[in-house]
This record gives C-alpha cells, structure tokens and sequence, in this order.
C-alpha cells in the first residue's frame, strides 16, 4: 500500500494532523495512545503492517493528538475539547459515521465519544484501554500512585528520547529489536519536548471512565492481553462487567499496543465483517540479495551531485531489469543499495552475477550478498535474522564478486554453479560463524 499523505483538520483555532489508508466499505478511527507522530509511526514496521492489515476491510483513519507530532503544538487539553478533534477528523474525511478503535490513554476519549456522540459511532473496539491511572484502595488496578507518579515526573526529562525504555513495557516481545528502541526515541523527541508530556501526562493521570462506561450504548469490542504491561488486565475485565452487551476477548502476551504480538487484527475484522479471514503466512523461506555500489561516496564526490544522479538513475535501471529478467522482487532500495528476494536460490545467484556484469559498461562496480532463510513477512518488507545474515554477507564482498554463505551452496548443487570458498567469517552482530563462498 502507498505511503499514506499527511492533511489537516480544523477543530476550533487548532489543526489537527491526519492521514487515511484503505478504501473499504466501513470507516475505523484510530485512536492511539498517549504520544505519537504519524510520520515516525509508520517508519516501524509492526505500526505499518497493523495499519495495512485494518486498511484491507476498512477506511483506516488515525490523527495526531493536539499538542504532538505534526498537529499544532498547543496545550494539552481534557476530553471534551479532544471529543471535537475526532468528529472535526471526521468531517475532514466525510465520514458520517465510523468505529472507533481507541487503544491505551485513546481509550477514555472513544468512549466518551461513543456514549456522547451514538449517532456518529458504528462500533467502539478497546484494545488495552485505560480506565484510571490513579492506583488506590478504590481502584488497585491502576498503573502508580499519586506519590510513585510525581517521583516519575521528577525524571522525565532524563528519560525523554534516546535513553527511553518504554519499549519493554508498550511492547515486550520487541524490546530485544535494536531498530524498535531507537524507534521509541525517536517517536517521543517528535512527539513533543518534555514539558509538553509532562503536561498531557498530568491531564490523562486525572482521567476516570468509570461513571461513563455503563452509558456506552453501541456495539463494543474489549481486546486485552493478559499480561499487559502497562495497563492492567483489569481494565479490560472492569470494561467488560461495565459497558452492556459488550464482547470480551483476553488474548495471551504480555504486549500493550496493539500493533505488536498477535491476533489483534483477526479479532477486529471478525468483529467489523463477521468473517475471520485465515491467517496470511507471516514467515516464509526466502533469499535475499543485497547489492551496493563500491566507492560510491568517492565517486559521488568526484563526478558533482548532477552527473552523479543520473549514472545512479542507470545503476537502478540496469538493477531493476536484472530482478526483472530473474523474478525477483524489489524489497528496498536506499542510496546506491538493493535489496531483493527470490523464491529459488539459483536465480538470486545468477541474477547477482548479471548485475555485477551488466553496471560494468556504465563504469562502475557493485559488490554482492546472497542468503537463504526464514524471512518475516511485514507488509510490503521482509525483515529477521536471515535479512541482516545476507546484509553482513553484502558487506564482505569484494568488488564485483557474489559472495554467499553454505546455507546456499547446498541449496543449488546440481545446478551448474561453481564456487570458490573463502573460509569462515564472524558476521558483524551474530553470534555464529559461517562459511562463505564467492560464486566463480
């Protein structure tokens, strides 16, 4: 799916920052949690395959909250003046009427939305919704005490940005994922400074639903994972004894958002379409092939930025019809580098080799990696260990050569390609070693 386009809703004096993914017969709001920036979120691949999932069965809609990311830096305000955003988000998109997916803080504000606003409001889902912060004797579920809150808020300066470690309590099962924790920084140094959370934090801490839950007169779906990390399974049990003719599902995990782990997605568009669609395979057996110019910052300087572009701009043509000519498929491309897949083996190897052939006559040399692994399908992309096994692979070759690992040497024996072996080699960030081969 196309990256999603960035537009704005006037609620009142403030704009509120949008996107919308996905042309199905039914719109689904996305109300996310407590910080967010719509350009960040969609650089982390979870966010983005969640997001195109929803999008295959709904129009997906989802905003920045007032105050952060790419909507207007004002003052955090309470829910009613919020509850404006999303029906100003609404009419900014022509949906009438639409679900609502609150998530986490988005909780409290879908459901004073739904039971104020019924008219407006097909169905609500609640995935690890909030139903008060606060922790007392009245309600032992909440997330600190007012004494444990304001010692946090001492240091949340020190701990905005890159030193953050909110990933191993929004989502666990990512938190050994280097590329996610420096994602969490990244989301929170955009998503405002310091003083502005401080301020939005203090305002969610003193938010109460449960006096207006019971109100709630549309259809509801409760999603809560049973070990949530942040936000106590009791919410979602409170919610579900609380909001008439609701539907529960507990799911396993220990992940908050819910974007990351499982299941989510099935339990939503069963909901929405009464269908549970089969599973779609999320780890396939795959072969990827990196390729890069060699030198490419040395050339660069030497031929000036136009004469640069246009001999990249043939690099990628030549490139594009070698995977064209092998069945390939063109996963990424960043700078003068390639990143592709092949069902087989054999065709990522001679699709390499013509390659490093065909971008000779242009003057310039490319260097090669080939690997075959099991490959975690997220979208579009292809990401796991076998991914950054053939990347350091890549980055051992020499110019003009194809380097690739046992793994695939084995795989195409008896199909006439010859390899010279070049020993064991310790790839950067694994813990293995493994024997590479050159293809001859």
């Amino acid at each position: 799916m196309p990256t999603p386009q960035t537009r704005f809703a006037k609620s009142g004096d403030v704009y509120i920052a949008y996107q919308a993914l996905g042309d199905g017969p039914i719109d689904l709001v996305y109300v996310q949690g407590a910080f967010t920036h719509l350009d960040v979120m969609w650089e982390l691949p979870a966010f983005r395959h969640f997001c195109e999932q929803l999008a295959q069965f709904t129009r997906l809609i989802w905003f920045d909250k007032r105050g952060m990311g790419l909507s207007e830096r004002v003052t955090a305000a309470p829910l009613e003046v919020r509850m404006d955003d999303v029906r100003a988000v609404m009419d900014a998109t022509d949906s009438a009427r639409a679900i609502l997916l609150g998530e986490s803080e988005g909780g409290p504000l879908s459901m004073l939305f739904a039971a104020a606003h019924p008219e407006r409001t097909r169905a609500l889902v609640l995935c690890g919704a909030e139903v008060r912060e606060e922790r007392d004797d009245a309600w032992p579920w909440g997330e600190s005490t007012s004494e444990e809150f304001e010692r946090s808020i001492a240091t949340l300066a020190e701990r905005w940005g890159p030193s953050s470690k909110l990933i191993d309590y929004l989502a666990p099962s990512l938190a050994t994922d280097p590329f996610a924790r420096d994602w969490v920084g990244r989301l929170l140094v955009n998503a405002g400074t310091p003083n502005s959370a401080e301020a939005f934090i203090r305002m969610a801490f003193g938010i109460d639903v449960r006096d207006i839950v019971p109100t709630i007169r549309v259809p509801t779906l409760i999603i809560h994972r049973s070990d949530d990390q942040l936000c106590s399974v009791e919410n979602g049990r409170f919610l579900a004894r609380s909001i008439p003719d609701s539907t529960y599902v507990e799911l396993a995990g220990a992940d908050h958002a819910p974007w990351s782990g499982e299941g989510v997605v099935e339990e939503i568009r069963e909901f929405v379409t009464g269908v549970r669609e089969p599973q779609e395979p999320d780890r396939i057996l795959a072969t990827v092939l990196f390729t890069d110019i060699v030198g490419s910052t040395e050339r660069a300087a030497d031929l000036g930025d136009r004469r640069w572009r246009e001999l990249l701009a043939a690099h990628h043509r030549v490139v594009r019809g070698e995977l064209a000519r092998f069945r390939g498929r063109e996963i990424d491309t960043a700078g003068d580098g390639f990143l592709a897949a092949f069902d087989g083996p054999a065709r990522a190897l001679r699709a390499a080799q013509s390659i490093v052939d065909s971008v000779v006559p242009l003057g310039i040399e490319v260097r090669a990696g080939v690997h075959t692994g099991e490959c975690e399908v997220v979208g579009s992309d292809l990401v796991g260990v076998a991914v950054h096994i053939g990347a350091r692979v890549a980055a051992l070759s020499g110019a003009s050569e194809v380097l690739t690992t046992s793994t695939v040497r084995d795989l195409v024996a008896g199909s006439g390609l010859n390899f010279e072996d070049r020993g064991t080699r310790a790839l950067k960030g694994l813990s293995e070693e493994w024997h590479l081969y050159v293809l001859a």
